[in-house]
């Protein structure tokens, strides 16, 4: 029997490659790609030939049970995202959980996901966390924003920058102008950027100027931002 293995790519820089993710990328049979172009970007510069087949939120409800018959059957695959760890906010849930249901080797390696780095540089309580990804769009949301309102651990989501001022606003509103917040955008990137916070202030920031590629929130708990406040 074969194994799947996870393996993160860069979010940003391509130097934050690890040598044991070109090893499993090279050695493996079949590389999964959330998008086959971004990924071949990838291995071009890393002189990886290795053949490679879509795997994205659009097809992954049909294929997961021929590709765990595949390491079933022997075969060593990879499975990738665009960039970051997959499964975190992107394809790749489904896959593994097919796979440990049938029985199979999964192995995820260290790697680059864009919460972690933009949670420490917020300079919020991070001993304590929880991760929210993105919001639902429109059913549920302001449900959800009302259940996290009294949340006293400090809160991680990811949003699109045309989003993000309204996304703002929608906690302002519910969390209060003065909850302290950070706004983290193309990590490992030329124009890597933290600006930090009260919602008011980062809404104010924000309508004046634009902002562009990924980006993560970082917002305080109820509890944890009375207690920063303090500290200040």
């Amino acid at each position: 029997m074969g194994k799947l293995t996870i393996v993160p790519t860069p979010i940003g820089n391509l130097e934050d490659m690890t040598f044991r993710a070109i090893k499993a990328l090279k050695e493996a049979d079949l590389i999964l790609a959330e998008d086959t172009r971004t990924t071949s970007v990838l291995l071009k510069h890393f002189e990886i030939q290795n053949r490679m087949q879509s795997h994205h939120k659009f097809n992954e409800h049909q294929t997961v049970k021929s590709i765990a018959e595949r390491i079933k059957a022997g075969e060593n695959i990879a499975l990738v995202s665009d960039a970051g760890t997959p499964a975190i906010s992107d394809p790749g849930f489904m896959l593994v959980r097919e796979c440990v249901q049938a029985g199979i080797t999964v192995e995820c390696l260290p790697g680059a996901t864009a919460f972690v780095p933009a949670l420490v540089v917020s300079g919020l309580p991070n001993e304590k966390f929880c991760f929210e990804g993105f919001l639902p769009q429109k059913k549920g949301r302001q449900t959800r924003l009302k259940e996290l309102s009294a949340e006293s651990r400090t809160m991680v989501f990811y949003e699109s920058p045309f989003r993000l001022v309204k996304t703002l606003t929608q906690f302002a509103e519910v969390f209060g102008n003065e909850r302290q917040a950070s706004v983290s955008r193309e990590i490992s990137k030329i124009y890597e950027e933290t600006v930090r916070g009260t919602l008011s202030e980062l809404i104010a920031h924000f309508s004046e100027n634009e902002p562009k590629g990924e980006i993560v929130l970082i917002i305080a708990g109820a509890k944890k931002d009375r207690e920063y406040k303090k500290e200040c």
